[in-house]
């Protein structure tokens, strides 16, 4: 077991414990506290012990290594991984969104218990600390599927901020005698709803992006062409293509060569033109190399 795989399953790990706990404490709130926004937010942290569950199948299934049906390896599944996160928030999202309308358009008393408002501080707190943690490892380790499920603590913690502010104002317009600040927890609720649907589908796209294999641009590939240009024997670089396979890349390059060499020479060329990219940018997992002779 690597050490990008341990740290990413212990990520993923500490994400079910934490949302789990939360998902329970802010269910019970929400019913004792009458609260629509933190019954929201705790489905949001209900959805988030599924996400985790996916990203922790997917990082799993990514370690195994290349086989006959699989000779790039099984880099995508952290993206499938990630996709699957992008669809349960849209699903979820929805559901929230359409019991938060119902319940506006109905006669709405507010009597929100403080509790509630303690609940959602805390949340508040461990949510963003799970993010900042999650995504500065996602990024370190190069896992799109830890940096998509960092991003939905981020989404958690911001809908648990605007139930805060909702159950805030309810709690303070019911204690004013203002009657229409009563409608701020469920119109909270519909915008944590949104927040959901909208933090899906940009995972989503991104998750589908990657899946659909689209080279790297320009600027992501010129340190590839620095280094192969540096390797003796190297004549020209007649294309390279680098495209993401998950959370690594494979390199398709095509260069050109003395056509007075001999076809070992050649070889031996190619072979270090691989074995220079591997060893000197992370995240490269294999290289093929097509060598034409240079005129």
């Amino acid at each position: 077991m690597n050490d990008r795989f341990q740290k990413a399953q212990f990520a993923s790990i500490l994400g079910i414990v934490v949302n789990l706990i939360l998902a329970v404490i802010k269910g019970i709130g929400g019913i004792l506290g009458n609260s629509r926004a933190l019954l929201a937010d705790a489905v949001h942290s209900a959805s988030d012990v599924l996400s985790s569950i996916a990203v922790l199948v997917g990082i799993r299934a990514a370690q195994k290594p290349p086989d006959s049906e699989h000779p790039y390896g099984h880099g995508k599944a952290e993206n499938i991984a990630t996709l699957i996160v992008a669809i349960l928030l849209a699903v979820v999202g929805l559901e929230i969104l359409m019991d938060a309308i119902s319940v506006i358009w109905s006669e709405t008393e507010s009597n929100t218990s403080m509790l509630a408002l303690y609940i959602v501080l805390f949340s508040i707190l461990v949510k963003e600390s799970l993010f900042q943690y999650k995504n500065r490892l996602g990024n370190k380790i190069n896992s799109p599927a830890i940096i998509a499920d960092a991003w939905h603590h981020r989404s958690d913690a911001i809908s648990s901020l605007i139930a805060f502010i909702g159950i805030g104002l309810s709690i303070w317009g019911a204690n004013s005698e203002i009657p229409f600040l009563a409608y701020l927890d469920p119109i909270a609720s519909a915008i944590i709803a949104v927040i959901i649907m909208w933090m899906g589908f940009s995972l989503g796209k991104e998750a589908v992006k990657i899946s659909l294999e689209i080279v790297l641009d320009e600027e992501d590939t010129k340190k590839f062409l620095d280094t192969i240009n540096k390797i003796e024997g190297v004549k020209k670089i007649d294309a390279l293509h680098a495209r993401s396979h998950g959370s690594y890349v494979i390199i398709d390059a095509k260069i050109s060569v003395d056509s007075d060499i001999t076809v070992d020479e050649g070889h031996t060329i190619a072979v270090n033109v691989k074995e220079k990219l591997m060893k000197q940018h992370e995240g490269v997992q294999d290289v093929h190399v097509h060598v034409n002779p240079y005129h």
